[in-house]
Formats: C-alpha cells, sequence, structure tokens
C-alpha cells in the first residue's frame, strides 16, 4: 500500500471514530431532545421518512390486493374508520381527538396517505403498524377482512367533502356492527368455526408488546420489558403455580391471560382482551422462559 493510501485509510478511519465518539456523547450527555413538545431536526425527520419509505416498499411488495371497489366494502370500511382511525387522523371537515394534536410525529392525514401510496402499503402500515410513532398494529385487533375494509374506504376518502363525510354516517349501518371489539374477533385468516392452532410461542413473544405486557414485566430476552410493576416473568416456566392459585400448565396460563380476575379476584393483572389464539401463543413463549437460561 503506498503512503497516501496508507493516509486516506487513516484519515477515514478517524472521521468515522470521532462520528461514533461524537454519536456516543450527543445519547449519552442528553444533547438530543426527545420531548415531544419540539420536532425531530429536519436530517433526522429527512432520514426516519427515507428509512419508512423503503421499508414499507419492501415489505409490501408481494402483497396481493383483493377487490377494493364493493360499495359493501367500502361501507364496512368507513364504520372501521370511524370507530377505530378518526380519532387520531381525522377526516374531512373533521380533527382529530385533543390527545392526538400533541403526538409527534403527528398522525399522517390518511386523505393524503390515500393519494400517495398504493393499497398494499397502506394494508401493511395498518396490519403491521409503525414503530416510535404511536401507529398501532391492527393486526391483534382487526382481522386482515376488516383492515382491507378499511383500505378500501381511505381510496374514496380524498373525493368526499366534509358535508359528504357527515352524511355517511347516518345512511350506513351502526358502526359498531361493522367494528371490531377486543378481544371478540377472530385472528387474521381464521374463521368463526375455525379451531384455534397450536400456541407458537415466536408469535407470542411478538404479541408480549401489542398486549402491554412489556410495560408492567421484566421479561427476558424481550426489548423494553424492564420494569417491574408486576413480577418478573424470568424462569416462569419452571414455577409451580400461576399468581399461586393455578398449576403452571399452557392451558391454564391461556384462561389466566384472557380472565385473570376470574381465576383470582382483585389482582392487579387486568384482562387485556387477549384473543384465544394470542392467549395460547403467550402462553407458549412462557413455557420457554427457564431459570437455567
Amino acid at each position: 500500500m503506498s503512503r497516501w493510501k496508507r493516509v486516506a485509510a487513516w484519515l477515514v478511519a478517524a472521521m468515522a471514530a470521532s462520528g461514533a465518539a461524537l454519536g456516543a456523547a450527543v445519547v449519552y450527555f442528553g444533547w438530543y431532545d426527545v420531548s415531544a413538545t419540539g420536532p425531530h431536526t429536519v436530517p433526522v425527520h429527512a432520514l426516519l421518512d427515507v428509512a419508512l419509505t423503503r421499508s414499507v416498499k419492501v415489505r409490501s411488495a408481494d402483497i396481493d390486493v383483493p377487490d377494493l371497489d364493493s360499495p359493501t366494502r367500502i361501507q364496512r370500511g368507513d364504520a372501521l374508520f370511524r370507530a377505530h382511525c378518526v380519532q387520531c387522523h381525522g377526516a374531512p371537515g373533521q380533527a382529530p381527538e385533543p390527545y392526538a394534536l400533541g403526538m409527534n410525529p403527528a398522525p399522517a392525514s390518511l386523505v393524503g396517505s390515500a393519494r400517495e401510496r398504493p393499497a398494499a402499503e397502506m394494508f401493511w402500515i395498518t396490519r403491521h403498524g409503525i414503530k416510535m410513532t404511536g401507529m398501532p398494529a391492527w393486526q391483534y385487533r382487526l382481522t386482515d377482512e376488516q383492515i382491507w375494509d378499511v383500505v378500501a374506504f381511505m381510496r374514496v376518502l380524498p373525493t368526499l367533502s366534509p358535508e359528504q363525510y357527515r352524511d355517511l354516517a347516518q345512511s350506513e349501518p351502526r358502526a359498531s356492527e361493522a367494528a371490531a371489539i377486543p378481544g371478540s374477533i377472530e385472528g387474521p385468516g381464521e374463521g368463526p368455526s375455525e379451531a384455534p392452532r397450536v400456541g407458537d410461542a415466536m408469535a407470542g413473544r411478538d404479541a408480549l408488546q401489542q398486549y402491554l405486557c412489556v410495560t408492567c414485566h421484566a421479561i427476558p430476552g424481550v426489548p423494553g420489558a424492564r420494569h417491574h410493576v408486576g413480577p418478573s416473568l424470568a424462569g416462569i416456566g419452571d414455577r409451580s403455580r400461576i399468581a399461586g392459585v393455578l398449576p403452571n400448565t399452557p392451558d391454564n396460563m391461556r384462561q389466566w391471560l384472557l380472565d385473570p380476575q376470574q381465576i383470582k379476584p382483585g389482582s392487579a393483572m387486568p384482562a387485556l382482551g387477549l384473543r384465544e389464539q394470542d392467549a395460547r401463543d403467550i402462553a407458549a413463549f412462557l413455557q420457554t422462559l427457564s431459570r437455567f437460561e
């Protein structure tokens, strides 16, 4: 290697080390303002926007879009939109609820999203949610069919005037007839008569995040699960009893997760509206938490 190449390599390494040191200092000394009262800096916002755009585009590329032009589907989507979406995103002539006005980043206007994004991308975002934005993963609350209903309505949303949007609410079935009630719907791809499958530990690990288990329990290997509002779940797979009441079996754990107050009245553990399959999956994951790992 020539002398100039060695100098160039040294300079690149020095710049990389300096950049890493500066980034570490920004984090450690708290120089970056994480408050919701101020936006991200322009470079950070631009970087996150590119990451979001590319991530969604790649992951939604192979999604097959069904027929979204059915008036019945659009009507169902309208009811679901009013029940679950308008509170944060607003609608023609209707502002979001006050709590949504303080969210940072601000919830997107879905009128704009429907103009800018293809249906497959809107479905993927609605189903899987977006980290660090407040946008939840609706796959744990709505079926895939219901999510497509919402997408179908969102495609119509840009064509509606405030008066038309308001009048639609008076000409459709009650929102409660089309909207999902947490804990009462079937999961994606499941039918009402289809028996739940055997618990899947990896699916249960993901479901723990969606039902806020991580906000109260320390759970080994689960990001963010380091809180001690409730007992640590480390080694729970080896414990003899659940909440000191039930023998620790997967089926008993499923029952506990679905309705802890029935099992142990007065427990601080709330009923979180889990779907049957999600309770099975979480129970399967908890069985893997051994004190010997």
